[in-house]
């Protein structure tokens, strides 16, 4: 009778995860795309619970804001309203097309109207959400009352005490008279009041009143611990003014403009270059002066960096809008000054520059030569915000 023969088998090796420090796994996830470690959470509880670590949050959200720009946009047209897009420019091929996601829609169709540190601040009638469109986490805000015409929000991070801050900026009509009486012409003066809540506090607080104006559309910076506006004064004037908004103090104050082509010369564009507070300005229509500031807040340390030409005009322009503007006049002209916007600098120094809220375009300010990014499913009209690609959220520690 034969014996049985017993064959040996060898233990499988651990998993190689489990054999590497853990300080050293945290290293290598801090360097993966949002998009991968989102994917990844996916596997088991295990690698969701490793995923959410704070520490591995905070370090990969810095080397992904070290890393270079990205994105998000929404689209405004009627086929796919609110559909959120993540684009990392960090990932440029050399025909011009950009590596893109489509995000889940949140579970509310809400408007995008800003974003900070891998946040958005969203909303949606009187409401107003912060949310991660990654992690799909979101908090609603105290309600808005329905007595105020809202003029501008604007979202950002305290660094004095970590804490996230927004500001609404509503406007209301005066209405002057005497008894039953009331004054038409003096009822047409508004006034501005300022409403600012640290996330986490159960209510708004009114700050004051500014003697400006801010629509939804007036340009914003976020550079120093503050938020930046180009408002108009109430009274006849073309002049621009740059104001800031101390989000630790709370206090409003005017910024020094460059001198250039006289005091009354009327700025459109305010954006961070390079981690400096810079402003576009037109010059006969012709070109794109930007100006940058290389010394928070001393004057004479505004210079002009770049000089951008207008009569550039993307291909996507030139076939949609061919039955309804004149080429050949549009080339001739140039855009005007609400055509062309600056968005970033890239890590090699070229320009991102967006065209009527519908092309995305590459210049090269050592050639002067401009190429346009297009990506599979892009709208027509869309919203553009500078977004850091994150798991980031309101209690992460942030090192900024």
């Amino acid at each position: 009778m034969e014996k049985s023969k017993f064959v040996k088998t060898e233990q499988p090796e651990a998993n190689i995860m489990e054999r590497l420090p853990q300080e050293m796994i945290l290293r290598i996830l801090s360097r993966l795309p949002v998009t991968s470690l989102v994917q990844s959470m996916l596997v088991c509880r295990a690698w969701r619970s490793l995923i959410q670590d704070p520490l591995l949050v905070s370090n990969h959200f810095s080397n992904m804001a070290d890393k270079g720009p990205s994105f998000i946009f929404q689209t405004n047209q009627p086929s796919s309203p609110y559909q959120l897009f993540f684009i990392d420019f960090a990932d440029i091929h050399s025909d011009g097309k950009v590596v893109f996601k489509k995000l889940p829609n949140s579970s509310m169709s809400m408007y995008l109207v800003d974003s900070c540190n891998g946040l958005l601040c969203m909303r949606v009638s009187q409401e107003i959400h912060i949310y991660n469109p990654f992690t799909r986490v979101s908090l609603e805000l105290p309600k808005l009352d329905s007595f105020s015409r809202v003029g501008h929000i604007a979202f950002g991070f305290d660094r004095t005490t970590n804490k996230y801050k927004v500001v609404r900026i509503v406007f209301r009509r005066l209405f002057i008279g005497s008894g039953s009486l009331v004054d038409v012409a003096a009822s047409s003066i508004k006034q501005s009041e300022v409403h600012v809540i640290t996330i986490g506090d159960p209510a708004w607080r009114k700050i004051g009143t500014l003697p400006y104006y801010l629509t939804r559309q007036t340009p914003k910076a976020l550079v120093n611990g503050r938020i930046h506006w180009f408002p108009k004064p109430y009274r006849n004037t073309t002049a621009s003014l740059l104001i800031s908004f101390d989000l630790a103090t709370e206090q409003f104050e005017e910024i020094p403009k460059p001198d250039c082509c006289g005091l009354d010369r009327c700025f459109h564009h305010l954006m961070v270059l390079g981690g400096c507070l810079s402003v576009g300005a037109y010059h006969d229509n012709e070109q794109l002066e930007i100006w940058v500031m290389k010394e928070y807040g001393i004057k004479e340390s505004w210079i002009k960096q770049f000089n951008i030409a207008t009569n550039y005009l993307p291909k996507t322009l030139q076939l949609n809008d061919l039955q309804r503007v004149n080429i050949a006049r549009a080339r001739l002209a140039g855009f005007r000054n609400w055509s062309v916007r600056p968005l970033c600098i890239l890590k090699n120094g070229e320009i991102l520059l967006h065209y009527r809220n519908r092309v995305i375009v590459l210049y090269d300010p050592q050639h002067g030569t401009f190429m346009e990014f297009t990506f599979p499913e892009m709208p027509s009209w869309y919203k553009f915000v500078v977004q850091v690609g994150s798991l980031n959220w309101i209690d992460t520690p942030i090192n900024v």
